[in-house]
This record gives structure tokens, C-alpha cells and sequence, in this order.
């Protein structure tokens, strides 16, 4: 320990203590930032909770050194409230770091420690930009691929940009590919700071049910390795019905779908867990029949009061989101209903949480 870190250490420990009349939770007190660009300032987040019964507040922050900042909340945080701290470091030295800063607050007996490291580099490239997302040693433009409104018998093609960020050659591979799917990796080996692409092909003659398909997929970096979370991607694909068959069609007669919105707002300020109602109604000559009700993403429920609505009647579509596991996903929380509307097969309601 040098002179500085120890004069902090003593500081923080002849602060005065309160009363553990509340808690401060730490989801992950310390991050690795990786390798970073030699004066390209980096910072780490972290996600803390107010988990006691009174509101708390940061009245205080300690940081390892003048090099780093803390950005924290200076308001008040209500009880079983969600917060970020960033912690930013300027990278102005070459070399390994590890970077620390100390919360002092009404939340907890003691100060709360939250840590960032990394390692500086000289010749750093920042795919973070154009590859947002980190695959072992790959980096990808994205981890979710999405073939929308897909008629049987088209073949449509979703491309993957990758590059290696690394510093050894990969050979990169999908696994786990269900029969629809199909992946070409262009080139085949891949060398150290080299881009690519992976042709990701859906053979929809293959699809058994109109509807949403939703699989995962697994980019490796080099053949045989592990699937995990870690490498793991996800498609989705919406197959619409095929009215050339349909007997009211035919007859020329059709529903027609109104809703009321096509967009659900969900305020979790007041609770964990909300509900939102849209009116489904048909305006149209025949009835209207939802043949499909599916969610893209988990952390909701969905109930419809009926299937089939008569021409001039109405019914409540109901979704009830859950916020704890909203926050972990990726993609936009929707609702897929697959119908017998021409104008309409296809209609997403999407759900917003305001995060």
C-alpha cells in the first residue's frame, strides 16, 4: 500500500459511523474495464439500491486519486429505489490500473467501496463503437438478429459484422443451428484486428406454424468451444399466414383490427410490477380472428379477454410487466398478435419501461 492509499484507508476509517437504520446494496462492487486507449478516459457503472425503509443520500465520495471522478446522485434516494454510480478514469498512464472510490451515506454503517481496473495500451484500437458487443475475442455489431414479417418459401439473409480484437487468428463458427437456420463466416480465418461477417440464411419452407419462432444461437471463436451465456445470440422470426386460402377473403369480405394504442407505457416508480390495457376492437365485415398471442421477451404476462371478435365488438388485451426481469433483457419488450386482418396479420404492441 503507498502513502496515499493509506491516508485514504485511515481517513475512511475514522469516519463517523450511523446507525445501520438502512441498507446499500451493491449489485457488483467491482468492474473490469478491460484494455483502454492511452489518455481515452474509460468509466465503469455501478448499480446500487436503496433496500431500507427511509430515504438515504450520498453525503460524501472518496476516490483513490485525482486521476479518477465519481458521479453519483446528490438528491435524496427513496426507499427500495435503483441508482448508478459512474467512475471515470482519464487512462493518462500506460500500464495496469485499478481505480477505487469510497460512499459515505446515510444507507450503511460504514463506507461502501466500489472498484474499476483495467490495463492502458499505447496502440489500442476502440472497436467498442462499430462492435458494441464483446464475444471472447470477438466483437460483433450485434447479439440479436430479426427476420420480420417473413412469408413462407422466402429465404432472407441477416448479415453479422464481427471483427477479432485479439491478438491470435480464430476460426469463427455458429452452433447449434436449428434446421431453418443456415450461417456462412466470410473469411474463414479471421487474424488479429481483421473484420468479417457471418451471412446468417432462414429457409422459411422449413417454418411448421405461422407465428413467432424464437431460438438461440451460438458464435464460437474457434470450433469446439463451449456455449454458454457468454456467446450466446438470439433470432427471432415472425412467419405471417398465407391469406390466399382464406374463405373470407375469397368472399370479399374482411375484419378489421383497431387498437386503442400500439404502445404501452409501464411507470415502475410506483412498484415493481405494472399493468397496462389496450382495446382490441373490429371494425371490419367479418370476424376477426387472433390466431396468435406470443411475447418476444420474458418478464410479462399477457391475457386476452376472447379469440374472436364480431364485427362492432371490442375486447381487452391485458399485459402485466415485471420490472426486475425487464432490466435484464437486450431486446425491446413486445407482444405479437398473428391475425386474419389482411390489412393486419401482424401487429406488435411494443411495451416501454422508461429505463
Amino acid at each position: 500500500m503507498n502513502k496515499r492509499q493509506c491516508i485514504l484507508s485511515l481517513w475512511l476509517a475514522a469516519l463517523p459511523m450511523v446507525a445501520p437504520a438502512q441498507k446499500l446494496k451493491v449489485v457488483k462492487g467491482e468492474i473490469d474495464c478491460g484494455k483502454v486507449g492511452y489518455e481515452m478516459p474509460v468509466t465503469a457503472e455501478f448499480q446500487l439500491r436503496n433496500k431500507g425503509i427511509r430515504k438515504m443520500k450520498i453525503t460524501k465520495t472518496v476516490v483513490s486519486c485525482g486521476c479518477t471522478v465519481a458521479d453519483y446522485p446528490k438528491g435524496e434516494i427513496g426507499a427500495g429505489d435503483r441508482f448508478t454510480v459512474r467512475l471515470t478514469y482519464d487512462a493518462r498512464q500506460l500500464g495496469h490500473f485499478e481505480k477505487s472510490v469510497g460512499l459515505v451515506s446515510n444507507g450503511s454503517s460504514k463506507p461502501v467501496y466500489l472498484k474499476m481496473r483495467g490495463v492502458v495500451l499505447a496502440d489500442y484500437v476502440d472497436y467498442s463503437k462499430d462492435y458494441p458487443y464483446e464475444i471472447g475475442n470477438l466483437r460483433v455489431n450485434t447479439r440479436d438478429l430479426e427476420f420480420d414479417d417473413v412469408n413462407k418459401g422466402e429465404t432472407p439473409v441477416q448479415t453479422i459484422r464481427i471483427v477479432n480484437a485479439g491478438t491470435k487468428a480464430v476460426r469463427p463458427n455458429m452452433m447449434h443451428l436449428p434446421p431453418y437456420l443456415s450461417a456462412k463466416v466470410t473469411p474463414e480465418v479471421l487474424g488479429p484486428g481483421r473484420a468479417g461477417t457471418v451471412d446468417v440464411v432462414l429457409n422459411s419452407s422449413k417454418l411448421r406454424d405461422f407465428g413467432l419462432h424464437q431460438m438461440a444461437i451460438y458464435l464460437a471463436n474457434n470450433p469446439g468451444d463451449k456455449v454458454s451465456a457468454d456467446n450466446e445470440m438470439l433470432v427471432s422470426t415472425v412467419l405471417l399466414p398465407d391469406f390466399d386460402t382464406q374463405n373470407v377473403q375469397q368472399k370479399g369480405l374482411a375484419p378489421k383490427m383497431v387498437l386503442s394504442a400500439e404502445t404501452v407505457d409501464m411507470d415502475f416508480s410506483r412498484g415493481s410490477k405494472r399493468t397496462g390495457v389496450i382495446t382490441v376492437s373490429n371494425a371490419g365485415q367479418a370476424a376477426l380472428t387472433i390466431s396468435s398471442l406470443q411475447m418476444f421477451t420474458r418478464g410479462m404476462k399477457v391475457t386476452l379477454g376472447k379469440r374472436e371478435i364480431k364485427p362492432g365488438e371490442s375486447t381487452k388485451l391485458k399485459i402485466t410487466a415485471v420490472r426486475d426481469e425487464l432490466l435484464k433483457l437486450r431486446t425491446k419488450p413486445r407482444v405479437l398478435m398473428i391475425t386474419n386482418d389482411p390489412a393486419k396479420p401482424k401487429v406488435s404492441v411494443l411495451v416501454r419501461t422508461g429505463r
